[in-house]
């Protein structure tokens, strides 16, 4: 394949895994959906990270891994929401991922094991979580990482 083409194909991909997240975010913050919606929402959240497998690079795939986390803890999965938390933290300890991701990872971990029950794992990950967050360089980033902390559903 030529290179131009190649570029092409991945411009494309980027795109559509772009979309597929917004996508996915958008059925998020519905207050309700259909179970046909949460079938929907759990499949955008998956084509989403595929696609930013091929497109991407570990920044993404951190992302990526955050929303299905995020998703499975939505819906009350407390099994795939943490072992999806676990893969994000994985990629966003990686060279070259932006501070915020981090700390959103443990975001992520600390909902799926609310989600669990296991309030005190909960808030472990929680204070490592807003510990990462404090120390995020860029204010908006930070912002958005404690905004999201301030909504989990532990005391």
């Amino acid at each position: 394949m030529p290179d131009d083409a190649r570029t092409e194909l991945i411009t494309d991909e980027r795109a559509l895994a772009a979309q597929l997240f917004n996508d996915a975010w958008a059925l998020l913050e519905q207050q309700s959906r259909t179970a046909d919606e949460e079938d929907r929402l759990v499949h955008q959240a998956h084509a989403s990270r595929f696609h930013w497998d091929n497109a991407g690079g570990d920044q993404q795939r951190a992302i990526g891994e955050w929303q299905c986390a995020r998703v499975y803890a939505t819906l009350g999965r407390a099994e795939p929401a943490l072992h999806h938390a676990r893969r994000s933290i994985s990629y966003a300890g990686r060279v070259g991922v932006a501070d915020w991701v981090a700390a959103s990872a443990e975001e992520a971990l600390a909902r799926g094991y609310a989600v669990a029950g296991e309030r005190e794992l909960a808030q472990d990950a929680r204070d490592r979580a807003r510990a990462l967050a404090e120390a995020v360089r860029d204010p908006e980033n930070r912002e958005v990482v404690l905004a999201d902390l301030d909504t989990l559903p532990i005391p």
